[in-house]
Formats: structure tokens, sequence, C-alpha cells
């Protein structure tokens, strides 16, 4: 006689012997936390078991002196299909999918809002290097107050650190305040469509200076970016050359921030939160005294002035709302890069463009023409492409 065992939670005694199997008592409820798989042979002749639900063994015991050896089997009865081990691990898979996405749903969300904000008060207020420190002041405030109330744990660093994070640093300060210029002079879904270029200069700053490799999947993803960019520069109706370089510098900048992020930063126990808040703190450190010497408070004072007397008391609305939500769209990615891969990551940042680019000219009533929307489809999707052929 030969048959196999499988586990689950509910219990059923029975006896097994060469002769059959014959059930005993309901009385026992026997449970396992293992799943055995007996193959018992006493006979050439063959007995099949055949249950609506597999079996799970809980005990054997063997009796030795009859004449013909009985194994008792106790086994017990399935209800589900999945070990008990499984079952979690399922649970657990799912609600990793929901965290991961609540951080894409947050990270877009207030991205959105960020650059819609951005945009009102660059219109209003068109100094793009005061408005770029006070997104950083207004995180950097917001963390040390996490800090001191133990909110948030605070990092522990040493000067090896802020050393290494200082080249970040730059080229964060720099990617931040060209994208804020751009974004000045130019419309949001503009800017938007050229930053989306930016694994072309990853490729390209990788290949000639780093000398690093790749398959030609990956250079053949760039044909679609470079080409969905240029479309749609060339058909932009309000082009403007300061807005554009903007965009474009921000893309090499941002370049080198993740490849000295990427070098710096192995074996750092920092979380990517706390990571961040150091990162806005040293920039904002960088950036002060050159946004003073480039506008000054001369400038800032006049500009302010003019602005609450066209828009009014809402005006300071949305200085803050852009200062607040431009630290928390970027702290929520830098957070959801300790939970997903850099792939799922790149992917989501496409995504997150596609989303700021429809609800910017939604909201704006940016003016498209048809080559220009086509231009933008292929740059994003050649972005796709892209991470998926780096996977």
């Amino acid at each position: 006689m030969s048959f196999s065992i499988k586990q689950s939670a509910l219990a059923t005694c029975l006896d097994v012997s060469n002769s059959g199997i014959h059930k005993r008592s309901p009385s026992r409820i026997c449970r396992s936390l293992i799943s055995p798989s007996l193959n018992l042979q006493n006979n050439p002749k063959r007995t099949n078991l055949s249950v609506s639900k597999p079996l799970h063994i809980s005990s054997i015991e063997c009796f030795g002196k009859e004449k013909k050896p009985v194994i008792q089997c106790n086994a017990y009865e399935a209800d589900k299909s999945l070990p008990i081990e499984a079952a979690g691990e399922v649970k657990s898979e799912a609600a990793n999918r929901v965290q991961i996405g609540i951080y894409f749903a947050t990270w877009w969300a207030l991205n959105v809002v960020f650059n819609i904000y951005n945009k009102k008060v660059l219109n209003a207020y068109p100094y793009p290097w005061l408005t770029s420190t006070l997104s950083l002041a207004c995180g950097s405030l917001m963390m040390l107050i996490s800090w001191a109330t133990r909110i948030a744990e605070a990092p522990k660093t040493d000067f090896e650190f802020w050393k290494t994070l200082f080249p970040v640093a730059v080229a964060h300060t720099i990617g931040h305040v060209a994208a804020t210029v751009s974004m000045s002079k130019v419309a949001v879904s503009f800017t938007h469509i050229i930053k989306s270029g930016e694994p072309a200069f990853s490729v390209l700053v990788s290949r000639f200076l780093l000398g690093e490799s790749f398959p030609p999947a990956v250079y053949l993803s760039l044909l679609p970016i470079i080409g969905g960019c240029a479309l749609s520069a060339l058909t932009e109706l309000n082009f403007n050359m300061t807005g554009f370089m903007g965009a474009m510098i921000s893309n090499l900048a941002f370049v080198f921030r993740n490849i000295f992020s990427k070098k710096g930063m192995k074996g750092k126990s920092v979380s990517g939160m706390n990571y961040y808040a150091c990162l806005s703190m040293l920039s904002l450190v960088i950036l002060t005294p050159f946004a003073i010497a480039v506008e000054g408070p001369q400038m800032w004072a006049a500009g302010w002035e003019t602005a609450l007397s066209q828009i009014g008391p809402q005006f300071i609305w949305w200085v803050a709302a852009q200062s607040i939500f431009y630290h928390l769209y970027n702290q929520v990615s830098y957070m959801s890069l300790d939970q997903i891969s850099p792939l799922t990551f790149s992917i989501g940042n496409t995504m997150k463009r596609i989303s700021v680019i429809v609800s910017s000219i939604i909201i704006f009533h940016t003016p498209v023409q048809p080559i220009n929307a086509l231009g933008a489809a292929i740059a994003i999707l050649g972005t796709f492409l892209y991470s998926q052929a780096k996977a």
C-alpha cells in the first residue's frame, strides 16, 4: 500500500494497516508542523487511497509484537491548500506590494502638487535661486524638528560621512537650481520632457568617463529618448534657450549625483529618509551664498512686495507649499529606495514624469501640438525601454 500525505490544519485520526484504512474516533484531534511523505509497502498488492482533501501525518506508532505488524497513523484532513509558512509568505508579499503601491502613489501625488505650486510661485515671483534655497531650508528645518522631538531617529554620522556626501550635495544643488531655472522660463511639461532624457546622459557619462560598457539594447533605447526630446524641443511653442539648457544641465548634474552617491555611500548605514535630510542640509549650506550673490536681498524684497500686491496673501501659502512638498516628495522617493529595486524605482520615475506632464498641461492649459505630444511620448517610451534593457 502506498500513499503520500500533505499538510494542513484540521486533524482526524486514522488507522492504517496492510489490509486497509479504518477511520477512528473523531474525538482525537492531532496537529503537525511538518509534512512528511510516506511510502508504505508491505505486500505486492497496492491499495489506493482517495479522499477529497489531502491527509497529513500527526504521529506514527509501530507495534511489532503481533504476527502482522500494524502501523497506527494519526493523520488530519486539510482545509487549506497552502502550508502555514507559505501562507505567511504570501501575505507578507501582498503587504509589501501594497506598501510599494502606497509609496508610488504618494511620491507621484506629492511631486505633482510641488510642480503646480512651484510654477505658480515662479510665475509671480521669478527668482529661482531663492525658491530653490527656500525648498532646501524648509526640508532641513522639518528634519531638525523631527530629530529634536524624536519623531525620527537622528542618524549617526561622522566626518567621513559628510566628506563623501559633499560631492553628492554639490551635484544635487546644481541639478536642483538648474531645474528650477528651467521651470521659471518654460512650461513644466517641457522641462520634464527634456528631463526624461536623463538616461542618455547616464549612459554617455558612464561609458566615456567611467569606462563602463552596456549591452546593445541599452544603446538602442537611447535613440527614442534622444529623438523624442529633440522632436519636442523643435516643436515647442514657447521655446526658451535658458529653460532648455537648465533642464539639460539638471540632467547632467543628477547623473553625477547618482554616480557620487553610489561610490561614496557603499557600506553606510543611514536610512533613505535621513540620507536625504543630510543631503538637503549640506546643499543648503552650499547654495545660500550663491543665491545671495546671483539675486540678492534687494531683488527678493522688491519682487516679494510686487507678488503680494498682485496675488494677495495666498502667495505666502504658495511659497510654503512648494517648499514643503518639494522636501516631502524627495523624502518619499529616497525612502522607497530602501524598499524597492533600482529597476522598479526607474519605472516609477518614468510614470511620475507622465503624471506631472499630463497634470501640468491640464492645470496650466499649456498649448500642445500633436507633433510635440508625439515627441514626449517617444521620449518617455525610450526611458521605459532603457529601464527594461538595464534590468
